[in-house]
């Protein structure tokens, strides 16, 4: 009668190190918020008198995971979470790398553009920001590419984002679209002013994309080894959501 616990703890164990390596190979941080944690829109209600500053159109990207140790103390599970890892890559050299290569098509096209590392800057205002990750997964036939806008978007413009930046990516890499939105997307920290001072601007129209898989070879093959094709179809999807803003 005692094989049952020692079954039991096999289970417990193996479940364990399942949900570390899962950890591990996820591309947004553990720091998902769900729906219900989001506040309502009342205590808000002064953001329906906001007005743009005026200037040139403002776009921030942020490379998932670049110099997470630097995280400050309200953000300190970020200094441990180094992302997925593929093709001789760590995450943050990928999303770092496609950033750069995004930011300078942006500037040529007259956009004031800024690469932000994992901590964002208190109340940072942009008129985009896009949060820049590559996933990951134990089972290593899992690909495609994703993007999230935040539960709750007080612009009331970033489903409108996500949508243009979503058909522009998929044209120019020719990847498929994966539809497991996590709620580490939706409830992405630095979307979360309410709860963290490094976050966002509630005016700041924001989404998360996930670039690909970096443990799966196809996605390599343009995230990695091309990502150019990356670059293109993120810039394409922001300056048509510009175009559309009349901010270009």
């Amino acid at each position: 009668m005692r094989i049952f616990p020692v079954i039991l703890a096999v289970i417990i164990t193996a479940a364990f190190f399942w949900m570390r390596d899962l950890a591990k190979t996820s591309g947004a941080p553990p720091y998902g918020m769900a729906e219900e944690e989001v506040p309502k829109a009342e205590p808000f209600s002064w953001l329906s008198d906001w007005k743009r500053p005026d200037g040139p159109a403002r776009v921030a990207l942020q490379a998932g995971h670049w110099k997470a140790q630097e995280a400050p103390d309200e953000l300190e599970r970020l200094r441990t979470n180094t992302g997925s890892s593929g093709g001789g890559k760590s995450e943050w050299e990928v999303n770092l790398e496609i950033s750069r290569l995004v930011s300078e098509i942006l500037q040529k096209r007259g956009v004031t553009t800024e690469i932000l590392p994992a901590t964002v800057p208190p109340e940072y205002l942009a008129d985009v920001f896009v949060a820049v990750h590559a996933d990951g997964s134990t089972d290593k036939s899992v690909s495609g590419f994703k993007i999230a806008s935040p539960w709750r978007d007080w612009t009331g413009k970033a489903p409108d984002l996500a949508d243009k930046i979503e058909a522009a990516y998929q044209l120019a890499t020719g990847m498929k679209i994966d539809p497991n939105i996590s709620r580490n997307m939706r409830g992405y920290y630095a979307f979360a002013f309410w709860r963290y001072n490094h976050a966002v601007h509630p005016m700041t129209t924001s989404v998360i994309l996930e670039t690909g898989f970096l443990t799966n070879a196809a996605d390599r093959k343009t995230i990695v080894q091309n990502p150019q094709k990356s670059a293109q179809g993120l810039a394409e999807g922001i300056l048509n959501y510009l175009e559309a803003q009349r901010l270009l």
